[in-house]
C-alpha cells in the first residue's frame, strides 16, 4: 500500500534550504529566505516547537531570527550553536531557551532587539510570528563571522562539527577546505581539496574529513593530507568515471555495533538524458574506506542526503520534489511519496531518535522532516514494520510438526 501524502508541518514565509532537529528538545530549526534581491521576501531562521496533539506531531513558531539580507543555505548544530551559512561567510549563533515565568514582566523582546511570539487564544496562520504556545522563548545571539569562501561567486556550501564539537569545516565554492578551532574559530588549516565547488562534508573517526566535490571525486582527509580518494564504480566496470559525481556523504552509526561506522554516499548523473539513468547509493567500511554495497535509487536526481541517528534509515530528497526512506543495511526503498514538494527538496532530517524524540514518534519507527523551495517543511511518517515475537514463531514451527505427524498417521496408519 502506497504511503499517504505527508502532513505539511510548516510554511515559511521565505524558500527553506535547510533544517536541523536538536538532540534532546523537541525543537526544529529551518531557515532560508530571498537573499540579498530586492523582492520583499524576508531571510531568517524559524525556530519551532514539535509535540504531539491529539495523535499528531504539530509545529509551531516560537521564534523568528531576522538575518537581514542573507538567506541561509547550510547549517550545522550542535547542542544550544547554530553555524549558519549565508553567502561567502559561517555565522555563529547562540539561542538559548527563557521559560515563561522567567519572562514575564518583560517588554516582550529578547536579547537580541527582535520581537518574541505573541500568544494568542486562536490558531495562527503558518510563517506569522504568532504561536499559540505557552513554551519557552528563544532569544539568538550573534557570537562569530567568518569568511569562509572567496571565488568569485562566493557561497559556504557545506558546514559540520565533528564529534566533540571542538572543531567546524566548512568547504565552498571555491574547492578550498578550511578548519575551524571552535568555539574560538580560529582557522587551523585551509587547503583545496577539489577542482570546482564542494558539494558535501563528512567528519569521521580521527577527525577524518570525507569531501564530495563536483570534479568527480570523493576524498578522504586527515588534516591535509589525502587519506584515498573513494572509487565507487570499481566493481561496474560498463560505468565510466565521469558518467556519475559523488552529491552527498554523510557517516552512520551500525546498529548492534557500538562505536562501528559506516559511510554513505550518493552518485548522481553528470549529464542529464532523454531516458535518464538512475542515481545510485554506496555503503563504505567506515575504516577502510572500500566500498560494501552499491544499489539504484531511483532516476529522479538525488538533491540531499540524511541518516537516522542508530544508522538504520536512509532519507533522500530529490530536484523533482520527491522523498524516499531507504533501509541502511540493504539500501532497499521502504517509503517513497513522488513530488511531497512542489520543487527541489533542499534538505531532509530524522527526528532524534532520543527519549524525547521517541516521545514525538508516538511508536512510529521513524519520522523524517524535508524541507524545500517551495517554503514548506512536510513530515514523513515509517510507520513500525509487523514482526512475530520469537515464541511465537517457535510455538508456530511446533504445531506445524505434530500437525505433519497427524497427517502421515492418517495417510499411513501404523506411522507411529
Amino acid at each position: 500500500m502506497a504511503p499517504r501524502r505527508p502532513a505539511e508541518l510548516y510554511r515559511a514565509p521565505f524558500p527553506l534550504y535547510t533544517v536541523r532537529l536538536h538532540p534532546r528538545r523537541a525543537l526544529a530549526i529551518t531557515a532560508g529566505g530571498g537573499g540579498a534581491a530586492k523582492t520583499g521576501i524576508r531571510n531568517g531562521v524559524h525556530f519551532l516547537q514539535l509535540e504531539q496533539i491529539g495523535g499528531q506531531l504539530s509545529a509551531s513558531l516560537l521564534h523568528s531570527h531576522d538575518t537581514e539580507t542573507r538567506a541561509t543555505m547550510t547549517m550545522a548544530l550542535a547542542d544550544d550553536i547554530i553555524a549558519a551559512g549565508q553567502d561567502a561567510d559561517c555565522h555563529i549563533l547562540r539561542f538559548s531557551l527563557q521559560a515563561p515565568e522567567a519572562r514575564r514582566g518583560s517588554d516582550g523582546r529578547n536579547g537580541s532587539g527582535e520581537k518574541g511570539p505573541r500568544r494568542r487564544k486562536g490558531p495562527s496562520p503558518a510563517g506569522q510570528d504568532d504561536t499559540q504556545s505557552q513554551s519557552s522563548e528563544v532569544t539568538v545571539e550573534s557570537l562569530h563571522s567568518v569568511r569562509t569562501d572567496f571565488s568569485p561567486d562566493a557561497l559556504q556550501k557545506a558546514v559540520r562539527f565533528n564529534a566533540d564539537c571542538s572543531l567546524l569545516v566548512t568547504g565552498g565554492a571555491d574547492g578550498f577546505l578550511r578548519l575551524w578551532e571552535f568555539p574560538s574559530m580560529k582557522k587551523t588549516l585551509e587547503f583545496k581539496a577539489h577542482d570546482g565547488e564542494i558539494e558535501d562534508i563528512a567528519l569521521g573517526p580521527d577527525n577524518k574529513v570525507v569531501t564530495a566535490g563536483r570534479d568527480f571525486q570523493c576524498c578522504v582527509w586527515q588534516q591535509d593530507q589525502l587519506v584515498t580518494g573513494l572509487r565507487w564504480n570499481e566493481n561496474l566496470p560498463g560505468i565510466p568515471d565521469k558518467a556519475y559525481r559523488y552529491q552527498a556523504c554523510r557517516f552512520g552509526a551500525v546498529e548492534d555495533n557500538a562505536g562501528a561506522l559506516r559511510l554513505y554516499t550518493v552518485q548522481v548523473p553528470h549529464k542529464r538524458e532523454r531516458r535518464p539513468p538512475p542515481c545510485y547509493l554506496t555503503k563504505w567500511d567506515g575504516k577502510s574506506f572500500l566500498p560494501l554495497l552499491t544499489r539504484p535509487c531511483g532516476t529522479e536526481v538525488v538533491s540531499c542526503l540524511s541518516i537516522s541517528d542508530s544508522g538504520t534509515f536512509l532519507g533522500l530528497g530529490t530536484v523533482t520534489g520527491s522523498v524516499a526512506i531507504h533501509i541502511a543495511f540493504s539500501l532497499q526503498r521502504l517509503y517513497y511519496v513522488k513530488e511531497a514538494h512542489g520543487i527541489v527538496v533542499t534538505d531532509v532530517a530524522f527526528v532524534p531518535e532520543s527519549r524525547r524524540g521517541r516521545e514525538l514518534l508516538a511508536g512510529n519507527e521513524a519520522a523524517l522532516l524535508s524541507v524545500a523551495v517551495d517554503s514548506r517543511c512536510k513530515l514523513h511518517l515509517l510507520p513500525s514494520r509487523r514482526s512475530l515475537p520469537v515464541w511465537l514463531l517457535l510455538l508456530l514451527c511446533a504445531g506445524l510438526i505434530v500437525a505433519a505427524i497427524l497427517l502421515l498417521q492418517l495417510a499411513f496408519p501404523g506411522f507411529l
